[in-house]
């Protein structure tokens, strides 16, 4: 005999992040922010035959102060780094950053003076889309990824603790610069 057997037909139990994350990724509103080719999968991903209105994304917004998730589609120059670091600071909270593509994530094959070797060193990000150019199946893909995510974020205090101990965790991690690859 649970609590469940006892409640009326059409009563839902649930808790309040529970509520509050799923209605937080039912809503996403991302912010046009396309710099190179990554920019017309994403576009792609907003026409009819891919259809963003599925997942809560009717209409990119032109304003950054009407937007929460960021998609960095294509390589950010160093002369742009500082818009996007602009843009990133004018969203509202909370706010999310998809860097998609290869070239946002690390820079690509553009390995010199000119380019940012990923837009993580101006803005954080919280999910990476792989791919040159990435098809607009992965966007969806890591768009319902970062749903779940942000589906099961803590709020409050819970939340803060939750940010210390990825904190900690990220200032353990070895640092890139002493990885070593396969060298062949």
């Amino acid at each position: 005999m649970g609590l469940e057997e006892k409640l009326p037909s059409g009563v839902l139990l649930s808790t309040v992040e529970g509520l509050a994350g799923y209605m937080r990724k039912a809503s996403f509103w991302p912010a046009t922010f396309g710099l190179a080719c990554c920019a017309i999968e994403m576009m792609t991903f907003g026409a009819p035959r891919f259809d963003s209105a599925r997942f809560g994304m009717e209409v990119f917004r032109p304003s950054p102060r009407q937007a929460d998730l960021m998609i960095v589609a294509g390589r950010v120059s160093n002369k742009m780094a500082p818009v996007v670091r602009q843009i990133y600071d004018q969203m509202a909270g909370p706010k999310y950053v998809l860097a998609m593509g290869v070239c946002a994530s690390s820079g690509g094959m553009f390995n010199n003076y000119a380019i940012v070797q990923g837009v993580d060193h101006v803005v954080p990000v919280d999910m990476y889309l792989p791919g040159c150019p990435p098809r607009p199946e992965m966007l969806i893909d890591a768009i319902l990824k970062l749903h779940d995510q942000i589906q099961h974020t803590k709020l409050g205090s819970n939340r803060l603790a939750e940010i210390k101990d990825d904190e900690k965790t990220a200032l353990l991690a070895t640092p890139t610069s002493a990885m070593k690859g396969l060298m062949r």
